[in-house]
């Protein structure tokens, strides 16, 4: 029987914005080394709310470099090694995103046409998932219903 081989998780900087284009890069270099006979990343993972991080799991941290070695956007690896994976739970957890939002909750629409803009729930349909909002830059109220997954909630220092 084969001894399976302990892995790591590695926490790899990047420029803020480009963590989904660094992780495709990684998973296709990486798809490469392996082909060549070559080890490469078992995992990657790009949290949602840490930006400028992806996290990847590997048999040790010279795989890790010699995979990010060149690609756009990495700024390099965290020092202080790897990390354990109860460090990294809290972000590996999915939360409901109709848990955090209720009428009169100040959000920024994350896709879409009005993409970037902010607004407040006035409705809520947690059985579509579905959320009408109120734009707030604008001259005009007009409510726009929106998929839950399209806005995300801003802090009282956002808003």
């Amino acid at each position: 029987m084969e001894e399976q081989q302990k892995t790591h998780i590695w926490g790899i900087r990047t420029t803020a914005g480009q963590e989904d284009v660094v992780a495709t890069l990684l998973a296709e270099r990486s798809k490469r080394k392996m082909a060549e006979g070559e080890q490469g990343l078992l995992a990657i993972i790009v949290p949602p709310q840490v930006k400028g991080y992806v996290l990847v799991e590997a048999a040790d941290e010279v795989t890790v470099r010699r995979i990010i070695t060149g690609v756009p956007h990495v700024k390099g690896v965290i020092g202080g090694g790897s990390m354990d994976v109860s460090e990294i739970d809290a972000m590996l957890e999915s939360k409901p995103i109709m848990d955090e939002l209720k009428p009169g909750t100040i959000v920024k629409l994350i896709a879409g046409p009005f993409k970037g803009a902010k607004a407040k729930i006035i409705r809520i349909d947690p059985q579509k998932e579905e959320i009408t909002v109120e734009l707030l830059e604008t001259a005009v109220k007009i409510p726009i219903t929106v998929e839950a997954e399209n806005v995300r909630a801003l802090t009282e220092g956002e808003a």
